[in-house]
């Protein structure tokens, strides 16, 4: 099951993520991954939260605009060759990588990687069958991890 992402486009000027942040600490959202792609006036947050409704409406509700799509976020082992492996088997399934993210867990025998791709499914029973663990959202408003 693929995972909720949130992306925002934010302004790219001094304290904008600031008032972001704080946006979502008022809501009691958690933020579990993010990451920032920028250009000269503007930044495209994507993050994964605990609490996507509520972040989805606090954002909203602050002038935000807000776009919601799914990822596939992979357990991969912390070790040097751990994420080659897994986009060398993306690779040769002809899966294409529309962008990645990592971010970091309590584990400290696993890192853990978000893919964007155009079949989520597809690409988790291809991990599947290669023993490569894809964390699960929890239903409903939770995140896997």
């Amino acid at each position: 099951m693929a995972i909720r992402q949130i992306s925002v486009f934010v302004p790219n000027s001094n304290g904008s993520l600031e008032k972001l942040v704080n946006i979502l600490a008022e809501a009691q959202v958690d933020m579990r991954a993010m990451a920032i792609a920028d250009t000269m006036e503007f930044g495209i947050l994507r993050m994964i939260v605990k609490g996507h409704d509520k972040a989805c409406d606090a954002l909203r509700e602050a002038g935000y605009l807000v776009s919601q799509n799914e990822v596939t976020a992979v357990e991969i082992p912390d070790q040097p060759g751990g994420l080659a492996r897994v986009v060398s088997i993306l690779a040769s399934h002809g899966v294409n990588i529309e962008y990645t993210y990592a971010f970091m867990t309590r584990s400290h025998d696993h890192a853990c990687v978000v893919f964007r791709v155009e079949d989520n499914e597809l690409v988790e029973n291809i991990l599947a069958q290669n023993d490569i663990v894809c964390l699960k959202h929890g239903g409903g408003d939770e995140t896997p991890w």
